[in-house]
């Protein structure tokens, strides 16, 4: 039977050469012009025949969520992507692609991670969350980011894949397994503006891409998700829970079964945690001149300085310390915050506050966390906001039972606010709130003693579990 399915495989790719062969022609013959490839309808008909021999080996298998969700997507074939597999979201349905020059060189088990790799990216909502930070972020980092996540799940993957190993080696990294998109995305930005040469390259200035690629490029791994439908959040996180839900047939390996776990939980919503992630994505980033790099925009002005991105910026988190707020909302408003200070490399300033500010301090690193003081008044809103008017912040972060002035007396100005509210508060008292409300999860009463859970709030991604062969 496996000696079939190769003879397949390489007579497939045998008329594949062949469509592309009459295409190079075609494009001689008209110079200037972009030749596109006119698939016949046999060789599509043949090359799915063989997509659902594949389909059928992951239906066989102990997580067969992989081909029942493979079986609710639309299947086309398409020459210009420089991967075997991409995926995007058209027609209130998800797309997968394949580009046979390359998907018919792989193996029978490198194509089923493929394919596997275009789902895990669907369920961990990469689609969405690399969206947010596309203002930040260059397109090479976000892809090397999201392909090293899901990538640690799977077994069989060609020798060009984007790998954690490869990843640290090529840029001089000690990246640690199993973290989320957000923090490896961060970290291999920074190495990439440190270099001395632009390894990126400037995609903006790129010529357009060929209708034909042979080869592997990491650089466009994900170009197709330009072309997804325009579609808001809520109703991309509606579609991607029906896929989810009809493919749920049988037990699942331990990450995949927490990812999804985490996408049902939420109701279109985006939890506080992944909201911040993105929001992070938006604020302005500071850049410092360097003579190592040439200016992006005059390369050939030698007198010019590049820039690189400092990834600093200006964050208050304010802490509502009135008598209203419980020990317990106060820990895990404290537990968020060394979140946010593991996972960003950002300057930051706590704000304590209750009628008026109690103390501010600039945290560091999880040591600089400080006691919470006895005092305790009212609550006010106001004093923050004239406090960070003053110290021209980037983002303002505010913790908060929500019960303070209905209005506040000073507007606020050029920075960006999230409300994180406690999980027992009904509303936030002002009548506007000029930035985002969100709120934290349910607080459970247990012994003091230390879990993993309890320090780790990763959102969609539960990247920091290692799998479970």
């Amino acid at each position: 039977m496996e000696s079939y399915f190769e003879k397949q495989v390489d007579t497939l790719y045998e008329q594949a050469i062949t469509l592309i062969q009459m295409v190079s022609m075609m494009k001689m013959n008209r110079a200037g012009e972009k030749a596109e490839v006119d698939v016949p309808l046999e060789f599509k008909q043949d090359f799915f025949s063989l997509i659902d021999k594949v389909s059928s080996s992951l239906m066989e298998e102990q997580d067969c969520f992989y081909g029942y969700f493979l079986f609710q997507m639309e299947r086309e074939i398409r020459f210009d992507i420089s991967t075997p597999t991409a995926v995007n979201f058209k027609g209130a349905r998800y797309v997968i692609y394949f580009n046979p020059l390359i998907f018919l060189s792989l193996n029978r088990n490198q194509m089923k991670d493929s394919i596997k790799h275009e789902i895990m990216h669907i369920v961990s909502l990469h689609l969405l969350r690399a969206k947010g930070l596309k203002s930040t972020y260059s397109k090479i980092a976000l892809n090397i980011a999201m392909d090293m996540v899901v990538n640690q799940y799977l077994k069989y993957l060609p020798p060009y894949a984007t790998t954690l190993e490869w990843v640290n080696l090529k840029y001089e990294l000690k990246l640690r397994p199993y973290e989320p998109f957000e923090y490896y995305v961060e970290k291999v930005q920074i190495a990439l503006d440190l270099l001395e040469e632009d390894e990126e390259g400037d995609l903006i200035d790129q010529p357009q891409q060929e209708s034909i690629q042979t080869e592997y490029d990491v650089a466009r791994t994900h170009d197709l998700w330009e072309e997804c439908d325009s579609l808001d959040e809520q109703t991309i996180h509606t579609f991607t829970k029906r896929f989810v839900e009809q493919a749920d047939k049988g037990p699942l390996p331990i990450h995949l079964g927490n990812m999804i776990a985490a996408l049902k939980k939420e109701k279109g919503e985006l939890p506080w945690d992944l909201y911040l992630k993105r929001l992070m994505g938006t604020i302005e980033s500071h850049t410092k001149k360097t003579t190592t790099r040439r200016n992006r925009r005059q390369p050939d002005r030698l007198d010019l300085r590049g820039t690189l991105r400092g990834h600093k910026a200006e964050i208050a988190i304010a802490l509502d310390i009135s008598g209203s707020i419980s020990d317990e909302q106060f820990k895990q408003a404290m537990k968020e915050v060394l979140h946010i200070v593991k996972n960003y490399n950002h300057a930051i300033t706590v704000i304590e506050c209750d009628d008026e500010i109690r103390r501010t301090y600039q945290v560091k690193s999880i040591k600089d966390i400080e006691e919470r003081p006895s005092t305790r008044g009212a609550t006010k809103f106001t004093p923050v906001f004239e406090y960070a008017n003053k110290k021209h912040i980037d983002l303002l972060i505010y913790f908060t039972d929500g019960k303070g002035e209905q209005k506040l007396q000073i507007r606020p100005r050029g920075y960006k606010i999230l409300w994180i509210l406690s999980e027992k508060a009904a509303t936030l008292s002002l009548q506007e709130s000029y930035g985002a409300i969100k709120r934290l999860n349910k607080v459970e009463t247990k012994d003091e003693f230390i879990e993993m859970r309890d320090v780790r709030s990763d959102g969609y991604s539960m990247n920091n579990q290692a799998p479970i062969w």
